[in-house]
């Protein structure tokens, strides 16, 4: 069977050896005469699944002790909810650094809880940049938590230096989780559903400082306080096991890979394979993002006219590219180039791209 070139912004591509594995134990697993997606959660087999997960993630991200992970359902969209819910008390205010729609979809979410503060954004230049904060420090005694999204896979920017904050600093990294290391411990909050970097769409990570959880609201839901997941080791009602499953083949695979330095290093010479493509167009691409905010994960970028774009995407997909046309919102093209999307997947796309422009 020929594989095609995914470029899908998510749910993308998972590690093909990943995928073969999985389908080797679908029908039993482990000798089990069961199917992963037929175990009992609190099965002996799953459990040893679930919390092998936890400790690869653990290892990879070094997770100090000082934090606990969670798997959660609804999406990195429900976690726009249960922040606010969970954190937004006593008269405090949730500031918000917009960069992109998904920022303001958590923002409207908050301002059903409480007040919130827009720090700064980048909608005026059609989010183009990532607006820098150096710092936050003063003045900001009502401040519940500051929150930013890391990665934007509409308009193809990404955080590069994560800003200083004294309050609580949460962040959605639903499509860069995993791309790179990171300094867990200025993290109060991470979240990030699976379906970019950490495999198959169902599961929602969670990394939450201990400390943050003593500032939790009373009087929240059962399956809405973080605590109830806590408690229970993402176990309270059955969890999204199969993705659980393909969550910790992937870890294996990110482990296989040489960790997150070496992941890096992959991103950045797939990335720039594609950006040098649009670079050396002399204007035939335009990307959206401007230099110093380009994301490694989703690329972005314009050409002359609406017709050029139709016949671009036309021929790619001839030429098995899949995936290439932008966010219905601003149009263009889009490559997202997640961990899972091989050298040569770019290394064709940046070739296919000069040879279009050579011809048009």
């Amino acid at each position: 069977m020929n594989r095609t070139f995914n470029f899908n912004a998510g749910p993308a591509a998972i590690p093909l050896s990943v995928l073969e594995r999985a389908q080797k134990e679908l029908v039993n697993f482990q000798n089990t005469g069961m199917s992963i997606m037929e175990l009992s959660h609190r099965s002996k087999e799953y459990e040893r699944v679930h919390n092998h997960a936890k400790s690869l993630l653990t290892e990879l991200l070094a997770i100090p002790d000082t934090h606990e992970i969670l798997f959660l359902q609804g999406g990195a969209s429900l976690q726009f909810t249960m922040i606010p819910m969970n954190f937004l008390v006593n008269q405090k205010t949730a500031h918000f650094v917009l960069s992109g729609s998904w920022s303001e979809k958590a923002l409207a979410e908050a301002k059903l809880f409480g007040k919130t503060n827009v720090l700064a954004s980048s909608k005026s230049n059609n989010y183009s940049h990532i607006p820098q904060i150096a710092s936050f420090e003063d003045g900001q005694d009502d401040g519940a938590y500051m929150h930013i999204t890391s990665n934007n896979t509409i308009y193809g920017t990404q955080w590069h230096e994560y800003p200083d904050s004294s309050i609580p600093l949460i962040a959605d990294m639903s499509s860069d989780i995993l791309s790179k290391p990171l300094n867990i411990e200025k993290f109060s909050l991470i979240y990030a559903g699976a379906q970019k970097n950490l495999g198959p769409s169902g599961v929602t990570v969670v990394i939450v400082k201990k400390e943050l959880l003593a500032t939790t609201s009373s009087n929240i839901p059962t399956l809405l306080n973080y605590e109830t997941h806590i408690k229970n080791n993402s176990l309270y009602h059955t969890p999204p096991t199969f993705s659980i499953y393909m969550l910790s083949l992937v870890l294996e695979w990110a482990v296989e890979q040489g960790g997150l330095n070496i992941i890096q290093q992959n991103n950045e010479e797939k990335a720039n394979l594609i950006y040098s493509a649009i670079d050396e167009s002399d204007g035939f691409y335009t990307p959206h993002a401007e230099k110093n905010s380009r994301s490694l994960m989703n690329i972005t970028y314009t050409l002359p006219d609406e017709e050029l774009t139709k016949k671009f995407l036309q021929q790619s997909a001839e030429q098995h590219f899949v995936g290439l046309a932008g966010h219905r919102s601003i149009g263009g093209c889009r490559a997202s180039t997640y961990n899972a999307v091989p050298l040569e997947a770019c290394e064709a796309l940046a070739k296919f791209m000069t040879a279009f422009r050579k011809q048009n």
